[in-house]
């Protein structure tokens, strides 16, 4: 039980249905379709909708999403609806510009967005709704205005610079000159018009007529290569869901391109100690967490692309055998400094899960990848157009080096829980690179040491940045920072919240569905 004396907020507890999502809103919108008879996937999409305007520098249907469904019978189905590349994309041409990686704000950056399909293919073998009626609430924000949150003024206020430096930006984003304050209304109606089209005609109408039309056109002007071809070939594939066992729940992750693999990587890894044995806030635990996750990073960074592009089989990066030789590298009272270093680790990307009465649980993560994505917005239709594409490497001969038709190795992870062959969580936690660390933390928060889900997103984090330095969050204690430091880690604050995240746990014994909404994010768990 949380301690009620300190600031803080209880888990929600609900019998029937719930929805956690990023912005209240979005799980208003969620949890009112549920009580209209809609299922977990409507709700998703619905929320997953009003979030690309509540949070338009987080999400956008200029982006990509994954998703994992878990039918009431516990059947698992998973869906890919990641971008790929421009089909003449060429890591030649960039270097030959002296470039050692692909600019974050250039044409190259941006993939072809899948998200839009990603939806409609989810509704369409799952939804009792269609997008029509998926985007109402999304549609009427767009048009009428939502006032800005709390989480994203800031964040927008952070971006003023990288806005200011497009012509659709200025134009969508800043159209009075400067980013709104928290409880401003903001309304887009390009973007509302766009909605409107892709709503009464399906998801085509973004991948070719006008609409693709203005995104090429966008692209093009800023170096890139994409065309019309490009929109037209794209996918929103089922995958096979990868998983491990740790502390005796399955967990369970999408596969590469995703880097769910490096989540379960890391749970491997862990299960190597007794983590129960030591305090959540330990130095000595944390010091686990960082050194299995350097360790996984660093298989990722190596291998992990398009599965068509790589060169071990997929399963392989999450295999007992590597969990087992990495643990024996890990040094419980010392960083290891072989191990290599992960990429930046903070990103823009939202998360949200849903519980129907019917037993069907959806674990849904979009995203821009960077604040605003690439920062290009089509003129006149308002699409935020993500860089996804900066996830590639221009190593050559590497698996994920930027090339015709790839996919890029995907920040974003959707997560579910199963005990005795049954879906009993949805989890995410957001942040671009950080989030199979993350995934890690919060599951090792509640099966190591009893945390509910809301006190299991509450505690502090730490993640390493690409220089090799432990970004800690204020809750981090003064004596932790120590111990770590003495174990030869070199600590800095970090200027932002690391991550976010949402979980709904079903707990079976007792009926009932308990939910936690990261306090680092504006949003919130609701039910009934």
């Amino acid at each position: 039980m949380r301690d009620f004396l300190a600031p803080g907020r209880s888990a929600i507890y609900a019998p029937n249905a719930m929805a956690a999502t990023s912005h209240p809103l979005a799980t208003q919108a969620a949890l009112s379709l549920l009580q209209k008879g809609g299922n977990a996937v409507d709700a998703a999409i619905t929320a997953v909708a009003v979030l690309c305007v509540a949070e338009p520098h987080m999400v956008g249907i200029g982006g990509d999403c994954f998703a994992l469904v878990s039918e009431p019978d516990g059947t698992i189905h998973g869906l890919n609806a990641s971008g790929r590349a421009p089909l003449v994309a060429d890591p030649a041409i960039l270097r030959g510009q002296g470039l050692t990686e692909v600019p974050l704000t250039s044409g190259h950056a941006v993939t072809v967005p899948g998200a839009v399909k990603g939806f409609h293919t989810l509704l369409d073998r799952f939804g009792t709704i269609g997008l029509d009626r998926a985007f109402g609430p999304a549609i009427d924000f767009a048009k009428n205005g939502v006032p800005v949150a709390p989480r994203v003024a800031g964040d927008w206020a952070l971006a003023q610079s990288k806005l200011e430096d497009h012509a659709g930006a200025r134009k969508h984003l800043l159209p009075n000159g400067t980013p709104p304050a928290a409880g401003d209304r903001v309304t887009f109606p390009a973007l509302a018009g766009t909605l409107a089209e892709i709503a009464a005609n399906g998801p085509s109408a973004l991948y070719s007529g006008p609409i693709a039309d203005d995104i090429v056109a966008t692209v093009v002007a800023a170096g890139g290569t994409m065309c019309a071809d490009d929109l037209a070939a794209v996918s929103a594939d089922w995958v096979e869901p990868i998983a491990t066992t740790y502390r005796g729940h399955e967990i369970v992750e999408l596969p590469p391109n995703s880097h769910g693999a490096t989540a379960l990587l890391i749970l491997n890894i862990l299960e190597q100690f007794d983590l129960a044995d030591l305090a959540p806030q330990s130095a000595e635990r944390l010091h686990l967490h960082m050194e299995a996750s350097r360790a996984a990073y660093a298989v990722r960074d190596s291998h992990l692309a398009d599965p068509d592009h790589m060169i071990v089989a997929p399963g392989e990066l999450h295999s007992a055998d590597l969990a087992q030789l990495l643990a024996s590298q890990i040094d419980p009272a010392r960083r290891t400094a072989k191990f290599g270093l992960a990429l930046p680790s903070m990103s823009d990307t939202v998360y949200l899960t849903v519980a129907d009465p019917d037993g069907r649980i959806v674990s849904l993560i979009a995203s821009l990848y960077k604040e605003f994505g690439s920062g290009l917005v089509t003129e006149n239709t308002g699409i935020v157009l993500q860089n996804r594409g900066a996830c590639f490497n221009l190593i050559d001969g590497h698996p994920n080096c930027y090339g015709p038709g790839k996919r890029p190795l995907h920040t974003i992870i959707p997560g579910l829980v199963r005990k005795d062959s049954q879906t009993i969580a949805g989890f995410g936690v957001m942040g671009g690179h950080y989030q199979p660390s993350g995934h890690a933390h919060v599951l090792s928060n509640m099966l190591d040491h009893g945390l509910d889900p809301q006190q299991a997103l509450d505690a502090p984090r730490l993640f390493f940045d690409e220089d090799g330095a432990l970004l800690f969050e204020r809750g981090i204690g003064e004596n932790v920072r120590n111990a770590l430091t003495a174990m030869g880690h070199r600590l800095e604050p970090s200027v932002k919240p690391i991550g976010g995240g949402q979980i709904i746990w079903r707990d079976r014994d007792r009926n009932c569905l308990i939910g936690g909404s990261d306090p680092r994010k504006d949003g919130c768990a609701l039910g009934f």
